[in-house]
């Protein structure tokens, strides 16, 4: 199970991006958009004069190729000792015995009267 998990997060990739407005982190995302500060909206401002506000996109890439290896590809000599050994260990893995349940087929006795509320006798 961890391996998997290993396999799924080393292969993975995704970009973080921030955007900085002067020295200031404004605002920091990861798998989605990262919010704007209000100086950058106008289309027009950014024509006429250079914003102060940068966006840095840092990529991180994960594991293209992975190695599989298949059973053929195994060396000859190596082969027969790996299929005797799982053949070895599947005789020793047992099953478990049936459980019997002694009281299956018990039917308690029909109760007439309550014998603890005649009594008067109550479990706390």
């Amino acid at each position: 199970m961890a391996l998997s998990v290993l396999v799924l997060f080393s292969t993975m990739s995704f970009t973080i991006e921030k955007h900085y407005c002067g020295n200031n982190l404004v605002d920091k995302a990861i798998f989605s958009k990262v919010q704007k500060c209000s100086g950058m909206n106008n289309e027009k401002d950014d024509l006429v004069k250079k914003p102060c506000c940068e966006d840095v996109v840092d990529v991180v890439e994960g594991q293209d190729k992975l190695n599989t290896s298949e059973f053929q590809k195994l060396d000859l000599d190596l082969q027969p000792v790996l299929a005797i050994f799982l053949y070895t260990y599947s005789l020793t893995i047992n099953s478990l015995p049936k459980e019997t349940i002694p009281h299956r087929y018990y039917s308690p006795p029909n109760l007439i009267k309550d014998i603890q509320l005649l009594d008067e006798v109550y479990l706390i």
